[in-house]
């Protein structure tokens, strides 16, 4: 962690502390995929955390002398509703919030002599260091295929021509539903990895242009994979060939080949002729295509009327209780690292993380092993090395530790504890356990209290939007079967809301029976608009194959899914208690 080497190395090892925090942040919100979208993984939620650590640093002057312990925490509750307000719109802008009240949190309690302004360059600088590494390294899994730093995008198209393969092998089994979702994300992962942000609207070279086209040809193999597990018939083993040899040419960059085709006999398998050879002839003869893979981004107004509507309220709301209350606590306890309860409750109440009693619970054993490493490491060692040493191990350690909620809680808590020694604090590994512990509580008795109103307003938003764009979907097929790429559009986008909601759902199933509530109904819902969207999806293949009216069969069941998603969901809607 070269910023924090030079500060020690500059006898100022404070100064490093802002800028190990920045990387620490930005190896936290990395993740595996393209690397023009960690920019705005990595770099927004970075910009946001400067801020909130410039604002923190501030926070202790508001007000009259003396009365932090009564202003702070109605501060903090007031940012932490905005944040959490905010967190409510998507997973950037989750990462933003979060970062933005715990750098906010740590800038009102750490006792840096470095002043506000320089703490927010600093952590710039930590975090970018960590994504100029993450921009120019090549990645584990070098390939032949073309610029390394393609390597991420490449391998989320390859991923999605697996995908299809394994959905084509899944076809008329039982595992097909989970292999439909399977490939869901794994579009859904490609569409992000290349949309990322760029200056110019389109792609900006023959080799991103090239694994645009790569992957435009992947969505009629995955609508025609997806229309031939509709049918519920078994398929041969070498339909699943084609793709299969084309995920390994986009992996390596060879071209692909002769593709087998399949017998074309109905529909769907003659929609999977046709899209190999269209596959075929983007490989191995196209240059490459612009194309816009993303659905056009909302405006400021639209994302502020889904912030401030009953989703966001309702989370910014117990985002607001957690930060408030644990500062209170912390502060009415007199403690000397009153920020540590405040920041811990903050990534507690964090979703996205899983179910609130298992994040608890991981934070809890993460919190105990972390500390009795830390203890025993500097009852043996002592010295400014030491810890520089040990952050830039823990710094290493994180984007692995990051696959499980308890790893991570115990490599940050090493390297917290670590960071608070070069800040010139005592050493504190056990009044580490006991705040987080206390933490843990507070967001456990917070996350179950009843709040005025409906619950569960996430699952009701999300499940609101499926609905809508499912309907969208259908109207378009039956309106216009034959405009495949206005059909391709909205195809993502109800699937991409579907995997959306199901995802709510989920994890709302997963948590404590007060917070769970009813259930049942979202799940007719959620089964419902899966078979609708499915169902859809084969019509318009058949349309597009016959241009003709829909035979019987597929009319019958289109009204039979909508009769029975109607019925859910007013079913759901009536029962008003939700997650």
């Amino acid at each position: 962690m070269l910023p924090l080497l030079l500060a020690v190395a500059a006898d100022r090892p404070t100064a490093g502390v802002p800028a190990a925090l920045g990387a620490m942040f930005a190896g936290i919100n990395d993740r595996p995929g393209g690397r023009r979208s960690s920019v705005s993984r990595v770099g927004v939620p970075a910009l946001a955390g400067a801020a909130g650590l410039l604002t923190g640093s501030l926070l202790p002057a508001a007000g009259p002398p003396g009365a932090a312990m009564f202003v702070l925490p109605v501060l903090l509750g007031v940012l932490g509703l905005l944040a959490g307000a905010l967190s409510s719109t998507g997973p950037v802008a989750s990462a933003c919030g979060t970062q933005l009240l715990v750098a906010a949190v740590i800038g009102a309690g750490m006792p840096l002599p470095e002043p506000g302004g320089e703490r927010a360059l600093l952590f710039l600088a930590g975090a970018g260091w960590a994504l100029f590494l993450r921009l120019v390294l090549p990645s584990r899994r070098r390939t032949s295929g073309g610029p390394y730093r393609y390597d991420g995008e490449r391998e989320a198209v390859a991923s999605v021509y697996a995908a299809v393969a394994g959905l084509l092998r899944a076809a008329g089994g039982t595992r097909a539903p989970a292999r439909r979702a399977a490939l869901t994300a794994a579009l859904d992962q490609a569409q992000d990895a290349l949309s990322g942000p760029r200056l110019r609207r389109y792609a900006s070279s023959a080799a991103e242009r090239r694994l645009h086209a790569q992957y435009a040809a992947a969505l009629p193999l995955a609508e025609a994979a997806t229309a031939l597990a509709w049918a519920g018939e078994p398929l041969h083993g070498r339909v699943a060939e084609g793709p299969l040899r084309l995920a390994h040419a986009v992996r390596t960059g060879s071209a692909c080949g002769p593709l087998p085709a399949p017998v074309r006999s109905d529909a769907g398998l003659r929609a999977l002729d046709d899209a190999l050879l269209a596959a075929a002839e983007a490989f191995d003869h196209r240059p490459g295509q612009s194309l816009r893979t993303a659905r056009g981004r909302p405006g400021l107004l639209a994302l502020l009327r889904r912030a401030f509507g009953p989703a966001g309220r309702e989370y910014g709301l117990r985002v607001a209780l957690c930060c408030g209350v644990s500062a209170a606590v912390a502060l009415g306890l007199d403690h000397e690292h009153w920020y540590w309860m405040p920041a811990t409750a903050v990534f507690l109440v964090k979703p996205d993380l899983g179910p609130l009693v298992s994040r608890v619970l991981s934070r809890a054993a993460g919190t105990v092993v972390g500390a009795v490493v830390f203890a025993g490491f500097f009852a043996l060692v002592a010295g400014p090395l030491p810890m520089v040493v040990a952050v830039v191990l823990c710094g290493a350690l994180i984007p692995v530790a990051t696959r499980h909620f308890a790893a991570q809680t115990a490599v940050v808590t090493v390297l917290v504890l670590s960071l608070v020694l070069l800040a010139g604090e005592p050493q504190a590994a056990w009044g580490r356990v006991v705040e987080s512990l206390t933490a843990c509580a507070i967001v456990l008795l917070v996350g179950h209290l009843p709040l005025p109103g409906q619950r569960g307003n996430r699952v009701r938003d999300a499940v609101d939007t499926a609905v809508a764009a499912a309907h969208r979907y259908l109207r378009h097929i039956l309106a216009h079967p034959q405009d495949g790429a206005g059909r391709g559009v909205l195809r993502r986008d109800a699937y991409r809301s579907l995997a959306v909601a199901r995802s709510a759902l989920d994890l709302s199933a997963a948590e404590l029976p007060p917070v769970a509530g009813r259930t049942a109904e979202f799940e007719e819902v959620a089964g419902a608009l899966e078979r609708l969207v499915d169902t859809t999806t084969a019509c318009a293949v058949h349309l597009h194959d016959h241009s003709a009216a829909l035979p019987p069969s597929h009319a019958e069941r289109i009204a039979e899914h909508l009769a029975a998603l109607d019925a859910a969901h007013r079913a759901s809607a009536r029962s008003g208690v939700l997650v």
